[in-house]
């Protein structure tokens, strides 16, 4: 059976799969296991991404201060491979854990170096949690890099044991992480699935938090790029191809009610800019990595989602020295009704007010 979608239909189970419809989470518990992922990225022209993309979903209940709580004192939320997960879904990586290093000069290096190995371990276990400056550089052979990881090899180490579940992010103090020995960080007893039970949770999982997506989809660190096996086939009116669609978000007695969003530019709803195009018709790139002069939408422009559509971008930045919320620009990819206006310019001063700033350059306002 294939299902055929109408674009509405579409923008619809992303936008409810995303929790960015008016039914919010209750909490952070339930945001981080609706998301499955919340990206980890420093870049804090706004708001580091995690606590970003948790406050549109949740709302003004979120404070950072919950996010550090779930990860460090309620062991609810664990950090790996760049993104917060929920420690329910620990089980889903273990084989990914066990196996790795997938590639030949990690191995080598790891080999090269097991009495480093082994010193790092020991000492975590003796005196963890420790920061990285904290941890001697005993190695035997040094990391070699054409970036920026070149002889860092404390932080490398840390990072690989990490990668194979032997230790663990702790938690972290300001951006700096914190590292212990798994057995202190994550539950002890953890079902054991099969690689290939675990890459087909991992795909369920994938869909179940897009909703709708190619049977090939956008790459993402350690996470399985194929949901051609889970979901539901189906077409989407006036779009090539085929979709994987989930079939939980397709009861046709759910009435749809959407709201107003400033996401992250690290959303998961637009990270796919292909499939953004595809569903919402929606053109976007991060452009903070271009020349200032040919930006066409701002350093670190924000996607604004009304409803079921993503409308525009807001280029704003807090500039927290001064105490204010910079607007300066809200790009309308089609004129903004009255009401739809209306309805961003309170989303951008329910933002800088949870940022705790005095917003500035709302236009007419």
């Amino acid at each position: 059976m294939t299902h055929r979608l109408t674009r509405e239909e579409a923008r619809r189970i992303a936008v409810r799969a995303q929790l960015l419809s008016a039914d919010r989470p209750g909490g952070i518990v339930e945001a981080v296991d609706g998301l499955a992922i919340v990206n980890i990225d420093p870049t804090a022209a706004v708001a580091p991404s995690a606590d970003h993309i948790l406050w549109s979903r949740i709302g003004w209940p979120y404070q950072p201060a919950d996010l550090v709580r779930a990860v460090e004192d309620d062991r609810a939320v664990f950090e790996w491979a760049g993104f917060y997960r929920p420690m329910e879904d620990l089980a889903l990586y273990l084989p990914i854990m066990r196996a790795w290093p997938p590639y030949r000069q990690h191995r080598d290096w790891l080999d090269a170096n097991d009495r480093f190995r082994r010193d790092v371990l020991a000492q975590l276990r003796a005196e963890g949690p420790l920061r990285t400056g904290e941890i001697p550089d005993t190695s035997q052979v040094s990391w070699r890099s054409s970036g920026w990881t070149n002889d860092r090899n404390v932080s490398q180490m840390l990072e690989f044991l990490v990668m194979r579940g032997e230790a663990a992010i702790s938690g972290r103090d300001g951006k700096e992480r914190v590292w212990d020995v798994a057995e202190r960080v994550y539950p002890g007893e953890v079902v054991e699935l099969t690689a290939e039970e675990a890459e087909q949770e991992r795909a369920e999982r994938r869909l179940g938090y897009l909703g709708i997506a190619r049977p090939k989809a956008v790459k993402q660190p350690v996470e399985p790029i194929d949901v051609a096996m889970v979901g539901e086939e189906a077409t989407i009116e006036g779009v090539d191809g085929t979709w994987r669609v989930d079939p939980t978000l397709l009861d046709p007695s759910h009435r749809f009610a959407g709201r107003t969003a400033l996401l992250s530019p690290f959303d998961r709803l637009v990270f796919d800019r292909a499939r953004a195009q595809d569903v919402f018709g929606f053109e976007y790139i991060v452009e903070m990595y271009k020349p200032a002069a040919k930006r066409r939408w701002g350093f670190f422009a924000l996607p604004i989602l009304h409803g079921d559509r993503l409308i525009g971008k807001l280029d704003a930045a807090a500039d927290r020295r001064a105490g204010v919320f910079r607007v300066a620009a809200i790009h309308e990819d089609e004129t903004f009704a009255p009401e739809v206006r209306d309805a961003v310019h309170d989303e951008i001063r329910d933002l800088s007010s949870w940022l705790g700033l005095e917003v500035t350059g709302i236009p007419g306002a």
